[in-house]
C-alpha cells in the first residue's frame, strides 16, 4: 500500500486538539496528505518544503511539534534535526524512507522524540503525534514547588523550573526535552538502581511508546553532555549495572 493509499484509506473520528504542527518534507504530495490527514484531526498544520521555509515559518511563529522528512536536497533532516536540538523546546517526529534500527538510532542520539519508517501506519503517526504532545503538556503543567526547584550535583547546577543545566564551570549545557527528562529522573533517584523500564516510567511517562534500547540511547547522549567539567567524567555520574540498568552516583542537594 502506498503512504496516499494508507492515508486515504484510514479516517479516524476527527478529535479536536488545536495543538500547532509543523511539517517539513520536501514532497508536495507527502506534505498535502500530512495535512490534510492531521487537519482533519484537529490539528493546525503549517507545511513547508525545506530548512530554510521552516527557519522563516518559526521566525513568526510558534509550534508545539514538528514532523521532520530526512531524505530531502540540500540540507536533510539530521542536518535540520541538530539545529533544532540546539535551540531546544520543539520535539521533533523524524520521518524516513531508511528505517532500519541504525538510522533510527541516530536520529533518537540527536534529539528527535519518536522515529517512522514511509510509508508510515496512519494510526501509529497520528497516535506518537499525540503520545509526544502528552509528553510534553504534562512537564509544563507540574506542580511549582516541583519544577522551581535549584538543585547541585558534583559542582553542577541545574534549575528544574527554567531547565537550565550548567556545569562546573558555570557554563550552561544544552539538553534536549528527552535529555532533560532522564536527568531528572536521575537527580530525583539519585544513587539508586533504575532499570530501563523505570527509566521509561520516570522520564517519559505510561503514555510512552519508547523501548529499551531508547533509553540506552538517550544515557549515552546525556553522558557526552556531562563529560563537560565533569570531575570524573560523565560515564562515573551516570553509572551502568551490568544485567539491572543504571545508577545515578552523585549526591544532589539544594542549590
Amino acid at each position: 500500500m502506498t503512504l496516499q493509499e494508507a492515508f486515504s484509506a484510514d479516517m479516524l473520528t476527527p478529535h479536536m486538539d488545536g495543538s500547532r504542527i509543523l511539517v517539513v518534507d520536501d514532497d508536495a504530495d507527502i506534505r498535502a496528505l500530512l495535512s490534510d490527514f492531521l487537519e482533519q484531526h484537529g490539528f493546525a498544520v503549517t507545511a513547508v518544503a525545506d530548512g530554510a521555509a521552516m527557519d522563516r515559518t518559526l521566525a513568526t511563529q510558534d509550534f508545539d511539534i514538528a514532523v521532520l522528512d530526512v531524505m530531502m536536497p540540500g540540507e536533510d533532516g539530521l542536518s535540520i534535526l541538530r539545529r533544532l536540538a540546539a535551540r531546544g523546546g520543539l520535539p521533533v517526529i523524524m520521518l524516513s524512507a531508511i528505517g532500519s534500527d541504525i538510522d533510527r538510532i541516530v536520529g533518537l542520539e540527536m534529539g528527535a522524540e519518536d522515529y517512522l519508517p514511509k510509508p508510515c501506519n496512519p494510526r501509529e503517526l497520528l497516535a506518537r503525534v499525540r503520545t509526544v504532545l502528552r509528553r510534553h503538556r504534562r512537564q509544563t503543567e507540574e506542580a511549582p514547588e516541583a519544577s522551581g526547584r535549584k538543585l547541585r550535583f558534583a559542582g553542577w547546577q541545574i534549575d528544574m523550573g527554567a531547565r537550565l543545566l550548567t556545569d562546573p564551570d558555570n557554563v550552561v549545557v544544552t539538553l534536549t526535552d528527552g535529555e532533560f527528562r532522564l536527568l531528572r529522573a536521575f537527580i530525583e533517584h539519585p544513587r539508586r538502581v533504575l532499570s530501563r523500564d523505570q527509566l521509561l516510567d520516570y522520564s517519559a511517562g505510561n503514555e510512552s511508546e519508547s523501548y529499551d534500547r531508547a533509553i540506552d540511547v538517550q544515557v549515552s547522549r546525556l553522558r557526552r553532555k556531562l563529560e563537560r567539567g565533569a570531575k570524573d567524567g560523565g560515564d562515573e555520574l551516570v553509572r551502568t549495572i551490568r544485567n539491572e540498568g543504571y545508577m545515578f552516583t552523585a549526591e544532589v542537594r539544594p542549590a
